[in-house]
């Protein structure tokens, strides 16, 4: 019996384990990289707009789900909001996993507020026709308040109305500047591609 044989076999196993590994990084390290963007430290308090709980049935690829469409339709229909737009909030705010919830506690596929979602009287913030209406009613609201401004009412939806007027504008958070044009860049591919609703 070859004497090195053993010892070709454990580098062979030593190189598919590193292989395995190396190829696992190389798959979650946008994702690591993405969910680090999501962090600003402002007064003193870290400000996420990132889900940290993902079920099974989450969207990471970018894909509406369908089951959504519906919903979806309604309530563009019904607060005047663009089915494009809402489709590329659910996207950003929580990857279309109706289970969401953000380190601060935001629930749902819109990432509402406890706080927020009675204050729209959403009843059940994980329902997802519930937190669909809940949070494109809200989102009207801040299109409204800021006079049709599509990066302003976004900018409010993920830092705050007070930090908008605080500022006069945009706040200099990159969390939110990067939320800002995440949910563009879905906005431009659902306004154009297969998942229009």
């Amino acid at each position: 019996m070859n004497e090195d044989l053993p010892l070709r076999r454990h580098t062979a196993s030593m190189r598919r384990m590193a292989f395995i590994i190396g190829t696992v990084v190389l798959l979650i390290s946008p994702e690591i990289f993405s969910s680090y963007n999501h962090f600003q430290i402002s007064s003193g308090e870290v400000v996420s707009s990132a889900p940290t709980f993902q079920s099974p049935g989450s969207s990471s690829s970018g894909e509406v789900d369908p089951r959504f469409f519906a919903i979806i339709q309604e309530a563009s229909d019904r607060y005047g909001v663009e089915p494009a737009l809402i489709q590329a909030i659910i996207m950003a705010e929580s990857s279309y996993n109706p289970k969401a919830i953000s380190r601060r506690g935001a629930r749902g596929l819109m990432q509402l507020m406890p706080a927020t979602a009675k204050a729209l009287g959403v009843e059940d913030s994980f329902n997802p026709e519930h937190n669909i209406h809940g949070g494109v009613r809200y989102f009207k609201r801040l299109l409204d308040r800021f006079d049709g401004d599509v990066s302003m009412a976004l900018a409010a939806y993920n830092a705050g109305s007070r930090k908008v007027r605080e500022y006069k504008g945009i706040p200099p958070f990159k969390t939110t500047h990067f939320y800002i044009k995440k949910v563009f860049s879905y906005y431009n591919r659902y306004k154009t591609g297969p998942d229009r609703v």
